[in-house]
């Protein structure tokens, strides 16, 4: 798919990390505290990929190619429309970021960091979610995190969801 840049675009945070680590929860309440759209990745997952997930399987690089490109096209359109935005994704490894980046400059990577021990007991709490606690490690041994080079916000998971939200806000002059 070929795509113009569109270099004046108003800014798209991604909020990054692995399952567990309150990328909903911090996407949420930074695009509430900003009032920008904002766009849940896991609602971008075609059914058969989700039904993997519930299963206990991981996805492959193949499953996620269709749901990083639907997770573009909705950054497209908030560039398309002239607006801001925050889609919270996974983002694991820097090919998902860098498909993520890839003509759109407005892109701005945000890394909830945690623990392994903390992000279990949160998903060890959490009820009625497809990703279960057997694959965090799965995710941690796919993540790849971001580098220095990939200009990321790098924010540790340890404080409370608002102070995360100025954490980044703060990291972040000008939004």
């Amino acid at each position: 798919m070929y795509r113009v840049a569109m270099p004046d675009a108003p800014p798209v945070f991604v909020v990054m990390g692995v399952a567990g680590t309150g990328k909903t929860t911090v996407g949420a309440m930074l695009a509430g505290r900003l009032g920008w759209p904002y766009a849940e990745a896991d609602d971008f997952h075609p059914a058969a990929n989700v039904d993997k997930m519930a299963a206990g399987i991981p996805l492959t690089d193949a499953d996620r190619v269709p749901w990083l490109a639907a997770i573009g096209r909705w950054i497209d359109e908030r560039g398309a429309a002239g607006e801001p935005g925050v889609v919270s994704c996974s983002g694991l490894r820097r090919a998902y970021r860098d498909l993520l980046r890839q003509g759109r400059p407005q892109v701005r990577i945000v890394f909830l960091e945690g623990s392994r021990e903390l992000i279990a007991r949160r998903l060890a709490a959490r009820h009625g979610h497809f990703m279960r606690v057997e694959m965090l490690d799965s995710q941690f041994a796919a993540l790849e995190p971001p580098e220095p080079g990939e200009g990321a916000t790098v924010v540790s998971v340890e404080p409370s969801p608002a102070e995360i939200v100025e954490t980044i806000i703060e990291a972040n002059p000008g939004v």
